[in-house]
This record gives C-alpha cells, structure tokens and sequence, in this order.
C-alpha cells in the first residue's frame, strides 16, 4: 500500500555569508538515521555550496540526494526549477524521509512556501517549517551582513539614497516568514554583542518566533527537523515588504565565477580574498582550491574581510584539481580587477 503521508520540508533561508551551508552541513551529518535530500539555490552559474554538502559523506544523504539549481533564485523559478527538482527527489526509492531546501542569499522565502500550493505538489509535500540563519557578528556591529561597511557608510552620508534598503527588506522579509531564527556565530560575540544581535533580531521579528544561539552552524538536528507547522497553510501570518508585488528582482547584486590556480599556501589566497572586500563592494566569496603538495581540497568561505578555509576532503583520483570560487557583490563592482587578483 502506498503511503498518503505528505513528505516534510524544511526552507533554510538566510542572507549572505550566514551559514547556511555550513549548518545543512552539520544537519547532514548528524541526522540521527533520517534519510534526507537536499535542494540546494545558489545566486550564481555553478555549483559550490553543492560541492561543499557532497564534501560530507554521510550515508543518510547520498551525493544523488543532493540536487543543485543555479538559474535563478527559488522564488522566481518556481515552475521552470522547484516541481520538477521536487519530482526527482520523490520518484527515489526508497523514499527520503525529509527535504531541506537552501535558499539563495538573495531569496524571498515567501513565494517558496506558497508555491506548496502548486496542484502538482501540494499533496505530496508541506513545509515543516521556515528556518532563518542570521549572522550574530555583523547584527551585533548594526548591519545584516558582516561585509556592509561601506555600503552603511554610504546610506548615512547620502540624503539621496532611499530610505527602504533593498538589502535590508531582503533580511526583515526573509524574518517575517520564519518558524525559527538560527542566530549563528555566538563564538565571535562577547555578551554586550549578543544582547545588541539579540535586539536587533527581536526588534525585527513581527510575531512569536523561536531563537537559538549557536557557533559554526552546529545545531541539534531535532530542533530544525520536525517542527510540523505546515507554513503553507499560515501564509497570511508571514506579512513582508513584498506582499503586494508580483515579481521582485536582483539588480543590485552580481555573481560570477573565478577559476583559481593551485596555490602553494593557503594563506596566499585568504590574503588576496581579505585585500580585495577592503577596495571592493563584495558581499561573498565561496569556493575551492589545490595546495601544491596537498592530496585534500582547500574549502574557502569569505564574508568581507574575515576568511575560514580547511581542507574538507580528499580530491578524487578521477578529478581535475582546479580550483573556483563563487564572487557575490554590489553592482558595480570592478570584476577585471577581481578576477585578476583571484585568478593567480
């Protein structure tokens, strides 16, 4: 007999350099025997944060169980991109027990969760909630993303500039339709700084939503899988600054792809990447490198200035060791110059 039970799915949804990725990381391989899929929306043409959860090697989320869409974001490919990607991920056997999706920075979540509406799908899925991952050291320090300085100090010294930042009605919009916050990177905060994150997020959030502090996006599993709210069907409790517009777009924002050449130290790209978010309005960088000598693949994940990078996992015998990385920015951006300092 064929089950009738609907498939739960969970929307991570955050702004850049967050941590989400790195949280459905943690979620993957802590996922106490849930066999999960994962549908992941990058803002760009290729496929890191996918190559990043690959990078796991958890048997409860296979490789095949991880589906990649980079044409646009979620939000406003619906029908060309979700029921399709959501169509794969059903057909499986045996089933999956539960589905996350990652959001692209740039998203609205909203219009995702309606489209669980969609007749194709609706009584095949629902959403079990909406997570927002929000970065704990750039709302302690007065912006939504840790690599805004110059884009604040330009809104505070310009009278011309629009009140309504369309950066921050991405952040308070993608709040507004939240089950739960993941207020991330409590390691970097001391107590004034958590309590002016904490602030901010409550000052924000337009009805009662749960909020848990964590570092590095290591979150127990059971507090983000198994919420049960059916958000598809609280819709009108969801209110945001794009309620009564039928298509929103991303003009402020550009993203392109760096081929990177094999480095002989780590510290040699961190260094070009930090350099470049003090002379460029660049919001992300995320990607991999080769280290001369090194059988393991770089990870790097930039947000302004402050750059992580470890080695993730082996490359494979059959695999080409090149390195990319993703560059998320403000229109505008020099990307010759970028692309220049990147490239090696």
């Amino acid at each position: 007999m064929t089950s009738v039970a609907r498939v739960p799915c969970t929307i991570v949804t955050g702004f850049l350099g967050s941590g989400k990725t790195t949280l459905i990381r943690h979620v993957l391989a802590n996922a106490n025997g849930r066999r999960l899929a994962v549908i992941v929306n990058e803002f760009g043409d290729v496929g890191i944060d996918g190559e990043i959860l690959k990078g796991c090697g958890n048997e409860n989320c296979t490789e095949d169980n991880i589906v990649e869409l980079a044409n646009g974001c979620l939000c406003c490919t619906v029908a060309d991109e979700f029921v399709p990607a959501l169509d794969e991920i059903l057909a499986r056997a045996p089933q999956v027990d539960h589905i996350v999706i990652e959001t692209s920075g740039l998203a609205l979540p909203k219009p995702l969760v309606q489209a669980f509406h969609w007749p194709a799908i609706k009584n095949r899925v629902t959403v079990d909630g909406v997570i927002a991952v929000v970065d704990g050291a750039a709302l302690a320090g007065g912006q939504v993303s840790s690599d805004l300085e110059a884009l604040s100090a330009q809104r505070s010294t310009d009278n011309a500039l629009d009140h309504d930042d369309p950066i921050e009605e991405v952040f308070e919009d993608q709040i507004a339709c939240a089950d739960l916050i993941v207020l991330n990177k409590r390691d970097l905060l001391d107590d004034n700084g958590l309590q002016r994150a904490m602030k901010t997020v409550t000052d924000t959030i337009p009805r009662g939503i749960g909020i848990v502090t964590v570092s590095e996006g290591k979150v127990d599993a059971t507090a983000l899988l198994g919420l049960g709210v059916g958000a598809e069907d609280d819709i009108e409790n969801r209110k945001t600054h794009h309620d009564t517009e039928e298509d929103h777009d991303h003009d402020d924002f550009e993203t392109f792809v760096v081929p990177i050449a094999e480095v002989d130290d780590p510290a040699d790209i961190t260094k070009r990447i930090a350099d470049l978010a003090e002379t460029q309005d660049i919001l992300r960088v995320k990607g991999f490198a080769a280290v001369t000598g090194k059988p393991m693949r770089l990870l790097i994940q930039a947000v302004g200035p402050r750059v992580n990078h470890y080695y993730d996992r082996p490359w494979d015998a059959a695999e080409e060791r090149q390195g990319k990385v993703v560059v998320i920015g403000l229109k505008g951006l020099d990307r010759d110059a970028v692309t220049k300092s990147l490239a090696g």
